[in-house]
């Protein structure tokens, strides 16, 4: 027998939508657990915790984005968000509150099954085997586990990858686009506003002060580079 796949809590009030999901997701060995709204949602959370949310935003008893919010207060799990609304805006607002990924329904189970994989294979698989400081900044990549002047800093998978792309080529320009095929996957190509997203929430949890940043540099209609303060 092969290892144990992930269990994976799917959150949405539409019938149709929880049994095609769960079915695919199930024919392909994930264990799945449900809720219908989101208060529900958080009760199973805090029940049974699983290792990835698949969270609808328009839902009775909490909405989506009541509930990011409040598992991101929690905890680091991976969340892809599936939902109707597929505006830039409220792709940016949602992976501001923390998710990790965003799919506009009506989607297609087989790239929901991919988006599924690389989320999972972010919060599981280390970039490289080494410690890097960049001042009072440290990411020690074996333990995933990064701090700032000693205080630990906890980060979702998502802004971990950036993270770790940034400071394994500190000082040099990573572009947006490079970022998202490193860090999502070429499929991303189109994306930028998740890279937007991370890097601000990255600076408000790293940074002294957020709107002038000492660690994560923009650099205008290229990308960003991470900076050692100390030189």
């Amino acid at each position: 027998m092969g290892p144990t796949k992930p269990t994976i809590l799917l959150v949405d009030d539409d019938p149709g939508i929880m049994t095609a999901v769960k079915q695919a997701l199930v024919s392909h060995g994930y264990k799945m657990i449900t809720a219908r709204d989101g208060e529900e949602a958080l009760e199973v959370f805090e029940r049974e915790p699983p290792e990835l949310i698949l969270l609808d935003l328009v839902m009775p008893r909490r909405g989506g984005l009541e509930v990011c919010q409040r598992i991101r207060e929690l905890s680091s799990i991976p969340i892809i968000v599936l939902s109707i609304k597929g505006s830039e805006a409220d792709i940016v607002s949602v992976l501001d509150l923390g998710a990790d990924d965003y799919l506009v329904k009506p989607f297609r189970l087989a790239e929901l099954l991919a988006r599924v994989r690389a989320v999972l294979r972010r919060s599981s698989t280390a970039i490289t085997t080494r410690k890097i400081v960049c001042g009072g900044l440290e990411i020690d990549t074996e333990e995933r586990r990064v701090s700032v002047a000693g205080r630990t800093v906890i980060l979702t998978p998502i802004e971990y990858a950036v993270l770790a792309q940034l400071a394994n080529n500190v000082g040099r320009v990573m572009t947006t686009n490079l970022l998202l095929q490193r860090a999502w996957g070429p499929q991303y190509s189109d994306a930028t506003g998740y890279v937007k997203g991370v890097i601000r929430r990255l600076r408000v949890k790293l940074e002294q002060d957020p709107a002038r940043p000492r660690y994560i540099i923009t650099e205008p209609y290229l990308g960003y580079r991470l900076k050692d303060p100390s030189g």
